[in-house]
């Protein structure tokens, strides 16, 4: 059976749950019948990404690198999720032009909750000024302009979110 491949990009702030979302959703989405990849933010900058730092440039070559895997994927008819912060707007759009079925899924959560929600301490290591270059803190997040979905999990429950991006998904007919 042949699947139509897309790729689902999902971007937002650390803590406000893409990667707990995109599991479920990648899950939901197999246990359809189709294969599926998941492109970590956190796994695919200890492989793919790794020697990358946090600079505007070393993000920028990060999003570029996961964009070209998720076109390749999405070219050969595999459905892929990639979950990473990509906090410019320039290198999610680069990533939209380059690949055919792109679907932007913005996690908005503000900054605030992410903070109380994240068990590393990154928040307030980063608003203590013993980090730079932290997304939200003390480097910009340029939030999407025209996102195919918008979750807002401070408002609604992870399962809301995943039902909208399957329900989104299928109305797009990437899903039957």
């Amino acid at each position: 059976m042949a699947h139509k491949g897309f790729t689902l990009w999902f971007t937002g702030l650390s803590g406000s749950g893409k990667s707990t979302i995109s599991e479920r959703v990648g899950h939901q989405i197999q246990k359809m019948g189709f294969p599926m990849e998941i492109l970590d933010g956190d796994i695919v900058r200890t492989n793919l990404s790794k020697g990358l730092g946090f600079s505007h440039e070393d993000r920028d070559e990060n999003i570029k690198r996961v964009g070209f895997v998720c076109q390749l994927l999405t070219r050969n008819g595999i459905p892929n999720i990639a979950s990473v912060i990509s906090p410019y707007r320039a290198a999610r759009d680069h990533n939209r032009q380059k690949i055919k079925n792109f679907v932007e899924v913005y996690v908005a959560c503000p900054v605030e909750v992410c903070a109380k929600r994240d068990v590393k301490g990154l928040y307030q290591k980063a608003m203590a000024g013993e980090i730079q270059h932290f997304t939200g803190v003390n480097d910009p997040y340029e939030e999407p302009l025209n996102p195919e979905i918008t979750c807002h999990t401070d408002k609604e429950s992870i399962e809301e979110s995943v039902e909208k991006v399957i329900k989104k998904l299928q109305e797009l007919g990437y899903l039957s």
